[in-house]
């Protein structure tokens, strides 16, 4: 089985995909990892500020964050192997590199999977319930 893991930088969420204003590149990432997850591959995902101690076990991704320091970060590996150090790969790279066959059109944040925007609100995001708004106090 293929294993990719993401290794984040340091975000109040494992995700990202929280608060008031949620960056839509992470949600399409997070999109395009459960799409993954979906097509059988094994899908970890590190987040710095939550997990360092998987950072510094990590002899590659200590090694990127020695020399290039939190701009190394996100980095994915596949199966042991660095494919991709400081930005979000495209669901298409994430495909030919887990071998999987020709990937999905990438949703837009807009029409993003409800599981997605759920965990939205569940994290950093508030919801009004009778008027007056709740934050979970993640951040």
């Amino acid at each position: 089985m293929t294993a990719v893991r993401v290794f984040d930088p340091a975000m109040c969420c494992p995700t990202g995909i929280c608060g008031p204003s949620i960056d839509p590149a992470l949600l399409q990432f997070a999109a395009d990892l459960d799409w993954l997850a979906a097509e059988g591959v094994s899908v970890e995902r590190f987040n710095l500020a939550q997990q360092p101690g998987a950072f510094a076990e990590d002899a590659a991704v200590k090694a990127a964050l020695e020399t290039r320091g939190e701009a190394s970060l996100p980095l994915v590996k596949v199966n042991g192997e660095v494919k991709s150090s400081g930005v979000y790969p495209t669901r298409a790279e994430l495909a030919a590199w887990a071998g999987v066959s020709a990937p999905a059109p990438r949703e837009t944040a807009a029409r993003a999977p409800s599981a997605l925007r759920a965990r939205a609100g569940d994290c950093c995001g508030s919801s009004t319930s009778g008027g007056d708004a709740k934050k979970s106090g993640c951040c």
